[in-house]
């Protein structure tokens, strides 16, 4: 497995996650929310090429850097390192065959997007002497949650019937579970902790606090959201 920076464009951070596809099991919980990943961000760089966006630069940018995130936590794993607290619940549950790939995908979007996503926008303005209230940032922010809509009810389309055949009672605490995550959500609560980030990256004590504090929330919704109910058909 490749452990190289990314530096861009889409297609290098696509290549990777096709890697990382190809070199694992396909039951492994971290292949479930790679696929989910992939596809969004294929979905991304052909809108990128397609001219969806008002500044493509900055959403390529953004995506590599973002996507990095997710790469360093694959990497750290490989090595018997510890990734970042968000990512733990997924890893520490990659082989637990009672949770079904919905939630590991879920619960992956949970740590990318409730804790890398807001680090990697402040990253992004930064490196491009910009800011998260400068046009059109936030105008093609909110273009990709069109994208991410449509691969997400897709991807909880395809569990339907499975979850439809389950008991009742496993049934509806399963889709408690699936239900209290949603990428809209989360990419609106990303936001505001970018905008937050974003007023305290000089103060380095106080955004320090405020890190250690969005790693532990989103940690905790983590480990809901890979709770084992009943496993998943065959």
């Amino acid at each position: 497995m490749t452990t190289s920076r990314i530096s861009g464009p889409v297609d290098e951070v696509i290549r990777r996650m096709r890697a990382i596809k190809d070199e694992l099991d396909p039951r492994d919980g971290v292949a479930s929310f790679n696929n989910m990943y992939l596809r969004v961000t294929e979905l991304v760089g052909q809108q990128i090429t397609e001219g969806f966006f008002t500044d493509s630069e900055f959403v390529e940018r953004l995506d590599v850097i973002f996507a990095q995130l997710y790469f360093d936590a694959v990497d750290a794993a490989k090595l018997g390192k510890r990734p970042n607290t968000v990512w733990k619940p997924v890893f520490d549950s990659r082989s637990n065959r009672t949770v079904w790939p919905l939630q590991f995908a879920l619960a992956g979007m949970n740590a990318h997007i409730n804790h890398d996503l807001a680090i990697a926008v402040v990253k992004t303005c930064k490196e491009r002497a910009t800011t998260p209230d400068t046009d059109p940032v936030h105008a093609d922010y909110l273009r990709v949650n069109e994208l991410l809509a449509k691969i997400e009810a897709e991807v909880r389309a395809e569990y339907e019937p499975a979850l439809f055949a389950l008991a009742t009672k496993d049934a509806e605490t399963l889709k408690h579970i699936l239900s209290s995550f949603s990428i809209a959500g989360a990419r609106d609560a990303a936001w505001a902790t970018t905008k937050v980030l974003w007023i305290q990256r000089d103060n380095s004590l106080l955004l320090a606090t405020t890190q250690r504090a969005l790693e532990e929330s989103v940690a905790t919704a983590g480990r809901m959201l890979v709770t084992p109910v009943v496993p998943p058909p065959e």
